[in-house]
C-alpha cells in the first residue's frame, strides 16, 4: 500500500508532459508563435553548459577593459602636422662633452689636489722651518761624515766611540773655520775701513778723469742721497739690529738641533730607516727600500763632491788674490768656500765679492786681475772637476740646476737655494729606480712564453740604511 501513491503521482507527471508537447507541436501557428518561441529559447538554454560566478567576473573584467581602451583612443594627442619642423633629440650630457675636454677635465681635478696637498704641506714646513732646516743640515753633514765612522768601525772601534770622535771632530773644525773667519774681519777691520775709504777716493778722482763726463757735482749728489737714504731709515736699522737678537737666538737653537739630530743619524741611521720604511704601505714597500739605500749614496756623493770642489775653488782662488796683494784673503777664501754649496749663484756671489774687495782696496788693475783669475778658477771647476768628481750619479741639466736653486731661494732663502740641487738629485734617483723596478716586476710577472728565461728582480733587503 506504501508504494502505491508514489506510482500514481508519477504516472499524474507524465500526462501531464505528454500534453504540454501535444499543445506546442498542433496546428499551422505553432512554429511562429510566442510561447513556442519562448520553449525553443528555453531549450537551447537547457541545453548550453550553465557559466560560473569565475566565468562572469571575467567576462566584466574584459567589457571594463574595452570600455578603458576606447576612453584612451578617444584622448590620444594627434600627430603633428607634415609642416612642422624636425627636432632632434638632446644627446645624453656626458656623450655631449669633446674626449679631449673630459681627459683634460680629470687630469685638471688632479692636479687641483695635488697642488692643494703641496700647498698644505709647505704651510706646514713653513710653520716648523727651523726644525726642517735643522734636520736637513743634519743630513748633508752626515752624508759628509758618515764615511769616516765606516773607516773608524772598519778599524776596530766601537759604534758608539766611533760616531762620537766623527761627530765632535767634525763639529769642532767647522767650529774652528768660523771662529778664524771672524777672527779675520774683527783683525783687519780697521785697516780694510781706511783701505775701502781710499779706495773710495781713488774710484771718485778716476770717474772724474774718465770719458764718461761725470762732474764733481753729480758725485756729491749720489753721496747726499746715501747719506739721507741712511738717515732716513734709521728706525729700520735699529729694528733690525734688535731683530738680529732674534735670529741669533734661533741660529743657536738650529745649531743645538743640527748637532744632536747629526749624532743620532750617525749612530742611529740604521734603525731610523727601518721605522720609516714601517711607515709605508706593505705594497710599495719593497721599492722604497730599494731606491733608499741609492738615494742616500747620491746624497753622499753630492755632497763629499760638493766639499771637493769648494775646497780646490777656495784655495786657487784665494792664492790668486794673495798674491794680488788684496787684503784678507784667508777670510775671502773661508767665504768663496762656504758660497760654493749653492750651485752657480754662490760661486758667481763669492767672485763677486773678492772682485769688489780688490777694486776698493787696490785699484781697477788688481780687479780686472782678480776677475780673471775667478773666472779661470771657476771654468776649470765646471767642466773639469765636477765631471770628474761628481760623476753621473748626480747629474742634473744647467737648466735644471738653475731654475731649483732659484724657486729654492724665492720658497726658503740661502738654506732653500742649498737644499734645492741634492733634493733634485735626490728625487732624479728615486724616481728612475722606481720606474726600473717596477718594469722589471711587470715583466716578472707577465707570462713568459714556453722555453724563455723567466726575468729576475734583483732582491732588497730593507735593512740598508744609512750605513750602506
Amino acid at each position: 500500500m506504501s508504494r502505491v501513491p508514489g506510482w500514481l503521482g508519477r504516472l499524474g507527471a507524465g500526462l501531464s508532459r505528454m500534453g504540454e508537447r501535444m499543445d506546442g507541436g498542433s496546428g499551422p501557428d505553432s512554429g511562429s508563435g510566442t510561447d513556442g518561441g519562448s520553449d525553443a529559447e528555453s531549450r537551447e538554454a537547457a541545453k548550453a553548459p550553465r557559466r560560473s560566478a569565475a566565468d562572469d567576473a571575467a567576462a566584466a573584467e574584459g567589457d571594463a577593459a574595452a570600455v578603458a581602451a576606447a576612453g584612451a583612443a578617444e584622448t590620444v594627442v594627434p600627430a603633428p602636422p607634415a609642416y612642422a619642423p624636425a627636432i632632434a633629440a638632446r644627446p645624453d650630457p656626458v656623450a655631449a662633452v669633446p674626449w679631449g675636454m673630459r681627459v683634460a677635465a680629470e687630469a685638471g681635478w688632479r692636479l687641483l689636489v695635488l697642488a692643494g696637498t703641496l700647498w698644505v704641506l709647505m704651510k706646514v714646513i713653513s710653520a716648523v722651518q727651523l726644525v726642517v732646516f735643522a734636520f736637513v743640515a743634519a743630513l748633508l753633514i752626515t752624508a759628509m761624515l758618515q764615511p769616516t765612522v765606516v773607516r773608524l768601525k772598519r778599524l776596530g772601534l766601537p759604534r758608539g766611540l766611533a760616531t762620537v770622535l766623527t761627530a765632535v771632530l767634525g763639529f769642532v773644525v767647522m767650529g774652528l773655520v768660523g771662529w778664524f773667519v771672524v777672527w779675520q774681519v774683527m783683525e783687519n777691520a780697521d785697516t780694510l775701513s781706511s783701505q775701502v775709504q781710499d779706495g773710495i777716493d781713488d774710484l771718485r778722482n778716476w770717474l772724474l778723469t774718465s770719458p764718461f763726463h761725470v762732474t764733481e757735482d753729480q758725485i756729491n749728489d749720489i753721496a747726499k742721497s746715501l747719506r739721507e737714504a741712511v738717515a732716513g731709515n734709521t728706525e729700520e736699522l735699529t729694528s733690525a739690529g734688535l731683530e738680529g737678537v732674534t735670529v741669533i737666538v734661533e741660529a743657536l737653537t738650529g745649531i743645538l738641533l743640527t748637532m744632536f739630530s747629526t749624532l743620532f743619524l750617525l749612530y742611529d741611521g740604521k734603525r731610523i730607516w727601518q721605522w720609516v720604511l714601517k711607515l709605508v704601505p706593505a705594497p710599495a714597500r719593497p721599492g722604497i727600500a730599494g731606491a733608499g739605500p741609492r738615494a742616500w749614496r747620491t746624497l753622499t756623493a753630492y755632497v763629499r763632491g760638493t766639499v771637493i770642489v769648494a775646497l780646490i775653488d777656495a784655495i786657487f782662488i784665494g792664492l790668486g788674490i794673495f798674491f794680488l796683494g788684496v787684503p784678507m784673503a784667508v777670510p775671502l777664501a773661508v767665504f768663496i768656500f762656504l758660497f760654493a754649496f749653492i750651485p752657480l749663484v754662490g760661486a758667481v756671489i763669492s767672485g763677486a765679492l773678492a772682485v769688489v774687495v780688490a777694486l776698493v782696496t787696490q785699484g781697477v788693475f788688481t780687479a780686472v786681475m782678480t776677475l780673471a783669475v775667478v773666472l779661470a778658477v771657476q771654468q776649470i771647476e765646471g767642466h773639469i772637476l765636477q765631471p770628474f768628481i761628481l760623476g753621473r750619479a748626480v747629474r742634473v741639466h744647467p737648466l735644471a740646476v738653475v731654475l731649483s736653486v732659484a724657486a729654492g731661494g724665492l720658497v726658503a732663502g740661502i738654506g732653500g737655494a742649498v737644499v734645492a740641487v741634492p733634493l733634485v738629485a735626490v728625487t732624479n734617483t728615486v724616481v728612475g729606480y722606481l720606474r726600473a723596478y717596477s718594469r722589471e716586476a711587470a715583466l716578472k710577472q707577465a707570462p713568459q712564453p714556453r722555453g724563455a728565461t723567466a726575468v729576475e728582480v734583483a732582491p732588497v733587503d730593507p735593512a740598508r740604511s744609512l750605513d750602506a
